[in-house]
């Protein structure tokens, strides 16, 4: 996750001293397999529209292993109708496990586009324990 954001976003930093400490901790732990507290708890700060960022933020309110359609968080952020501009704004999340826009997946259960690619969307959702179409797997 550092290697990718350092090549897209190359003056983005992991904060040093206890914010880092809690920051790697709890990345650590999600990926050891205690995905519910421990990444929602993650601390993280990042750039972005005002719409972006109240997106991002719905995403971290978003359970683990309860992912929510695309319209869903539209509706969540009080912009029923900005279900593509939401989309959007996933596709330009910086800290994507962190602010876990993983968790957004089609009306129908199914996944669909996820900047890290499918595959990896699909380890995550499954890793948290969450239901969706796998059509992956077929």
């Amino acid at each position: 996750m550092l290697a990718w954001i350092g090549r897209h976003y190359p003056g983005a930093r992991v904060a040093e001293g206890r914010a880092g400490r809690r920051f790697a901790n709890g990345l650590l732990a999600y990926f050891q397999g205690d995905p519910g507290a421990t990444i929602d708890a993650v601390p993280w700060q990042a750039s972005g529209t005002p719409f972006q960022l109240k997106v991002w933020q719905a995403c971290v309110r978003s359970p683990s292993g309860r992912p929510l359609s695309y319209r869903g968080l539209a509706e969540r952020i009080g912009r029923p109708t900005a279900v593509r501009a939401v989309g959007l704004a996933n596709g330009a999340n910086p800290v994507a496990v962190v602010a876990p826009c993983h968790r957004v997946i089609g009306a129908n259960g199914s996944l669909t586009g996820y900047g890290g690619g499918l595959p990896r969307k699909r380890w995550l959702l499954a890793h948290e324990g969450a239901a969706f179409r796998d059509q992956l797997a077929a």
